[in-house]
């Protein structure tokens, strides 16, 4: 927006915050959802420790037709979450090409029992 001042002064240009922008476009549509990305990155970087973005990306366009003044504006969000390590196992490879939670190279020990000893029963002695 350009205002007129008197011939001495130069011309201003009054540059509207952009905060305002996000807070009406899409009925506000856009803001609530970049609030909500923003929350949702900041929870995941919690969680994991490592960083995330967020990208707003903005198409202008001029409606055709008009004097170059009317334009229709669109928007998008997409948020980069860090993503969380997934658990490791350890497996063994078999002869015949498959995988065992148990290593097929150690023999299986078998006839182990539980005691029923009462944790009371047994005393602690220290060595000095």
């Amino acid at each position: 927006m350009t205002t007129k001042t008197t011939a001495e002064e130069p011309e201003q240009t009054v540059v509207r915050p952009f905060a305002a922008f996000l807070q009406e476009q899409s009925g506000g549509q856009l803001h609530d959802e970049l609030s909500e990305k923003l929350h949702g990155l900041i929870e995941a970087i919690k969680e994991t420790g490592k960083g995330g973005s967020i990208s707003l990306k903005i198409d202008i366009k001029p409606i055709a037709g008009t004097d170059g003044r009317t334009l229709t504006v669109t928007d998008s969000v997409a948020a980069k979450l860090p993503k969380t390590e997934r658990p490791k196992s350890i497996f063994f490879a078999t002869d015949d090409g498959n995988l065992s939670r148990s290593d097929p190279r150690q023999p299986v020990i078998t006839g182990l029992r539980e005691l029923d000893t009462p944790a009371t029963k047994t005393q602690l002695r220290s060595a000095n």
